[in-house]
């Protein structure tokens, strides 16, 4: 009875939020359990902490949970709890998405309740199931059941699966495309919710209301129901909603062109997977993050190609000097995962250059003293654009030192030697090659060849000797086709500016200065 009454409790303090209360009352009932010798009461608080992890996002702790409290219902006869169990265990593998056994123990509970004669079990588990048929792109089985799984909620007068079913019926009719449809069943989950005064699922129909405007065009209204939604998964404390939230705010900010921001939520989403893969809680999580990374590239690709839309010399400037950076980072010692991070550093290395005007960046002469102050300043500006991003890997070294030099006579800070970020170090080199072999108003691109032999009279001034060596080992494999390989091809003969010791000239000399980092 005293562990039956604090599970109860737990769960009053679960639905508050209050967590850690929750916890204390679940272990107490454990204790009490254990002391009074009773293994059904022990199984139902191992069972009722195991569904508090899962909120949490800890699939792998309440998997843990969920298999020892259904061992002792087992020892102990206690086939409903087994039962109950086994649709918490299908719904791990469902959000790990290993839908074969999901599904698999999805209908051993089902078989379950339906030999105990637990109708009003069998609704929500109904509800389940649909979700699995939805994720594998079953629709027509999906709808089948959730119309059986509506049928008998209704019957047993279950409110708060009805409300599932509704938000779950939206969910199918996003995967198809079906917005009308999508719009009716999140109305109707959203009215239900009301009526009710349940507010358990309001952050999954305010993140779902959102889907529906912004792929209706409706981006205002979309970011309202999509904050809303966010608020909701904070008071949950529902890290795996809150970054499906976030990336529905990246793709939001994106269409609208607002990079940062864009950029803001791409890396709070892509930290929050990260945390959860960390503890090893989502097996589908490198797949989401695969697709965060994939949308920082886009993104890195388009605020680049604002940048050189400004500046007719520097056309695919910042994406063949990604390539050629990649390449020697990768001889250098990068990791797969550093790489990607890296090319996204190479690829907003001249972010920056939005703060300089056109007349500057386009200027056919030589510029004048104040030209190349306000030039020189571009690598600070870069880093104060950035100031509110924490990319993954961190980018703002590259942005802010590539124009540093080996022998200190670069710009901002006129670093020297290591103290250069190795990244930043690594893209001068790309920078200056591809400066070297592409078009510029006053003379015409040099060989791949001939770029080499310009910069060895510049190894120890400019370059890091270790660097340039391997540079020039990994161009010359190639040498002296025209080609020079698969990602050193991007550095074709095109518009750019040069950086070389000829161009540069004494004006990158300036004593150090303390930027904003």
């Amino acid at each position: 009875m005293a562990s039956s009454l604090l599970r109860w409790i737990g769960r009053t303090y679960e639905a508050e939020g209050d967590h850690g209360a929750a916890f204390d009352c679940l272990e107490v009932a454990e204790a009490v359990a254990e002391a009074y010798d009773s293994g059904p009461d022990l199984a139902h608080a191992l069972n009722c902490r195991g569904i508090l992890h899962f909120r949490l996002g800890d699939l792998e702790r309440a998997e843990a949970l969920y298999l020892k409290a259904r061992g002792i219902a087992r020892r102990h006869g206690e086939d409903k709890l087994v039962a109950m169990v086994d649709q918490n265990l299908g719904n791990v593998s469902n959000v790990r998405g290993d839908h074969q056994v999901a599904h698999k123990r999805y209908l051993r509970s089902l078989h379950g309740y339906r030999r105990l004669g637990l109708k009003e079990y069998v609704g929500p588990l109904l509800t389940n199931i649909g979700r699995v048929h939805t994720d594998v792109g079953a629709w027509h089985a999906a709808e089948a059941v959730f119309r059986l799984a509506e049928a008998s909620c209704e019957q047993s007068e279950n409110v708060l699966h009805l409300i599932l079913i509704k938000v779950n019926e939206t969910r199918l009719h996003l995967a198809r495309g079906q917005f009308g449809h999508a719009n009716a069943a999140c109305l109707r989950a959203e009215e239900l919710s009301r009526n009710a005064g349940e507010d358990r699922w309001l952050g999954e129909i305010h993140k779902h209301r959102g889907m529906i405007l912004l792929r209706t065009n409706r981006p205002g209204s979309a970011e309202a129901s999509l904050v809303a939604a966010l608020a909701e998964a904070q008071r949950l404390e529902d890290p795996l909603l809150e970054a499906e939230i976030r990336n529905e705010m990246a793709a939001l900010f994106r269409a609208q062109r607002r990079h940062r921001e864009m950029l803001e939520c791409l890396d709070q989403a892509h930290r929050a997977f990260s945390r959860l893969r960390a503890r090893g809680e989502l097996a589908d999580v490198e797949r989401q993050i695969a697709r965060l990374e994939a949308s920082f590239e886009g993104i890195v690709r388009e605020w680049g190609d604002s940048i050189e839309s400004t500046d007719r010399y520097t056309q695919g400037h910042c994406v063949r000097v990604a390539n050629l950076a990649c390449d020697l980072a990768r001889a250098a010692g990068l990791t797969d995962g550093e790489l990607t991070w890296f090319r996204m550093g190479a690829l907003l290395h001249d972010v920056g250059k939005v703060s300089v005007p056109p007349e500057i960046l386009n200027k056919t002469g030589r510029l004048t003293e104040k030209e190349w102050q306000i030039m020189r300043r571009h690598p600070e500006r870069g880093v104060e654009l950035l100031a509110e991003v924490e990319f993954p890997w961190d980018i703002r070294p590259m942005v802010l030192h590539h124009h540093e030099r080996w022998d200190g006579s670069g710009y901002p800070y006129g670093l020297a030697g290591s103290d250069i970020p190795l990244a930043a170090r690594i893209l001068c080199v790309a920078d200056v090659f591809d400066a070297l072999t592409t078009t510029r108003s006053y003379r015409r691109a040099f060989s791949a060849p001939a770029a080499l032999e310009i910069m060895e009279a510049d190894v120890g001034r400019l370059f890091d000797p270790e660097l340039f060596r391997l540079f020039r080992e990994l161009t010359e494999v190639h040498l002296p086709a025209t080609s020079v390989g698969p990602a050193l091809a991007a550095a074709a003969p095109g518009a750019g500016y040069a950086f070389a010791s000829a161009v540069l000239g004494p004006l990158v000399r300036r004593p150090p200065v303390f930027a904003v980092a």
